[in-house]
């Protein structure tokens, strides 16, 4: 209960400012944790689609390859798409990868999608804090000016530390926002580079059917 009183106490002494610092709050959880779940599931989908189309690439069996991924919407199926219909009536290796580094300029937008909103809401949550600071402390000031004597000290040192509460809660938000940007673009980052090997292995393994269909019987 003393507890529970506490942070009442902290937002009530806080001021108007703190509330929209719990607004961005909310926000970058909000988007936080939808961009976790749409990571989450892409890196699984695309693992899972992976182990299910590998046979078929290295048996050359593109047709049957082009059929599983063109009716999934997993951001390897993407690529892998435009990459099987390109050996259709592509004869180099350069013509099939620039496909695929086509595929990859349209799957990325969405996976980076309103992750880095997170950090610019800790930007805001930490300038809300001291503009809300400041402003305390003009009140502050203001109201001391008028006071005995005797209590400004006292007054003052109250009002300076009531204002600072929105400074404390602001970087209290900042900080955790600015972590989880960090771990999302990671995970980004690690699913871009994931999708770039799988480029490469069926490019790979495109040569290689190739250079086995040219070798004389």
């Amino acid at each position: 209960m003393n507890f529970y009183s506490s942070v009442v106490s902290f937002f009530q002494d806080g001021g108007v400012f703190m509330v929209p610092i719990v607004v961005v709050l909310a926000l970058g959880l909000a988007i936080a944790a939808e961009r976790w779940v749409f990571l989450s599931r892409t890196s699984f989908g695309n693992r899972s689609l992976w182990t299910k189309i590998t046979p078929y690439i290295q048996a050359g069996k593109f047709g049957e390859a082009v059929n599983v991924t063109s009716k999934s919407k997993t951001a390897i199926a993407t690529i892998l798409t435009y990459g099987l219909h390109r050996t259709k009536n592509a004869a180099r290796r350069d013509d099939i990868e620039k496909a695929m580094e086509e595929s990859l300029m349209e799957v990325m937008p969405r996976l980076e999608k309103r992750t880095h909103y997170l950090a610019t809401f800790a930007n805001v949550a930490t300038l809300l804090g001291l503009l809300g600071t400041i402003i305390g402390l003009i009140n502050a000031f203001t109201a001391v000016a008028a006071a005995n004597p005797a209590e400004k000290a006292d007054m003052l040192s109250a009002s300076i530390s009531v204002a600072m509460n929105t400074t404390a809660f602001g970087l209290m938000v900042a900080i955790p926002l600015l972590l989880v940007h960090t771990l999302l673009q990671s995970k980004t980052t690690e699913i871009v580079d994931s999708l770039e090997m799988v480029a490469v292995k069926f490019l790979n393994a495109v040569d290689e059917r190739r250079n086995k269909a040219e070798q004389p019987a």
